[in-house]
C-alpha cells in the first residue's frame, strides 16, 4: 500500500481468508453493552408492556365521540365530566372520566375483565358485571387506554390524555 490508498479497491478480501463469525461477534457486543451501559429496569419493563400491548388478535375500538371536541358547551358548566365513546365492530363502550375516576359500560351489555393501561405501570384490573359496568380510580395525568377481554376476543381503546 502506498501512502495515497485509502482502504481496499473493489473486489479485495479484507480479512485475508479468516473466516468472520458475525454471531459471535453480535453476542460479544451484547455482553459488553450489558456490562458497560446496561438498560435500566424500568427501561426494560416498560418495553416488555409495550409488546405485551402488541396483540395481533386484539381489535382497536375506535374513538367516536368526546365530548372535549364533539359537544356543544354548556353555560355556567364548571367540571363537566369529559364523555367519551368507542366502538369496535357490535361494542361500544361508554366512558365517563371525572376528577374521582373512570366510570364505563360495555354495550351490548356483558361481563368482561378490563385493564387500565396508562404509562410504565402494570394495568389496573377490572370487572365488568353482567349490565357491562365498570369503574375505577382516576388514572394519572398521562396518557391511559382499555383492553378489554369479552369471550374470546381482545379489544384495545385508543390511547387519550385523562
Amino acid at each position: 500500500m502506498d501512502d495515497n490508498d485509502h482502504g481496499p479497491r473493489p473486489g479485495e478480501d479484507t480479512f485475508d481468508d479468516e473466516e468472520f463469525d458475525l454471531g459471535a461477534l453480535e453476542e460479544e457486543l451484547r455482553q459488553a453493552a450489558a456490562i458497560l451501559d446496561p438498560v435500566p429496569a424500568e427501561l426494560r419493563r416498560t418495553a416488555v408492556e409495550a409488546y405485551a400491548l402488541h396483540d395481533l388478535d386484539a381489535r382497536i375500538a375506535e374513538l367516536t365521540f368526546d365530548s372535549l371536541t364533539d359537544a356543544i358547551p354548556v353555560r355556567g358548566a364548571e367540571d363537566a365530566p369529559r364523555m367519551l365513546t368507542f366502538h369496535s365492530g357490535d361494542l361500544t363502550v361508554d366512558v365517563e372520566v371525572t376528577g374521582d375516576g373512570l366510570m364505563g359500560q360495555l354495550l351490548p351489555p356483558q361481563t368482561a375483565s378490563i385493564e387500565v393501561l396508562h404509562g410504565p405501570r402494570a394495568g389496573v384490573p377490572l370487572t365488568a358485571d353482567a349490565l357491562g359496568r365498570f369503574t375505577c380510580d382516576r388514572p394519572s395525568g398521562g396518557p391511559f387506554a382499555l383492553r378489554l377481554r369479552t369471550g374470546g376476543e381482545v379489544v384495545v381503546t385508543e390511547w387519550l390524555r385523562a
